[in-house]
């Protein structure tokens, strides 16, 4: 399923469920939270965006491509590298800090079925 986090503030954030459950875990929201719709109140964004940032530091660090010393190796596509935590969370992260600047609330939605 596909979420979208939307707030006043900025534009859409998309992501997949799967993608955005852990997120929306570390942001302070329960491991049995529905992902079909939902809201970060003004009051709940400061504490959504610390749980953020505390588990993308915690979050170990992927392993390095072009550390490697074999010249002989094909380059591995970018497309095929995985995502770190940091880079999964920046847009949610972006757009809840915008959203307590301008003292919006944060919203998501799941796609229907089509």
């Amino acid at each position: 399923m596909l979420i979208t986090f939307q707030s006043k503030a900025a534009g859409d954030v998309l992501m997949l469920e799967e993608h955005a459950l852990p997120l929306l875990q570390a942001a302070g929201k329960a491991p049995g939270v529905s992902p079909e719709r939902g809201v970060f109140t003004v009051a709940q964004l400061p504490a959504a965006i610390a749980g953020l940032e505390k588990a993308i530091a915690a979050a170990p660090p992927l392993a390095d491509e072009d550390d490697d010393d074999d010249d002989d190796k094909p380059p591995v596509h970018p497309i095929a590298l995985p995502v770190a935590l940091g880079q999964r969370a920046f847009p949610l992260l972006d757009l809840l800090r915008k959203s307590q600047a301008s003292g919006v609330d944060v919203m998501w939605e799941g796609s229907s079925a089509w």
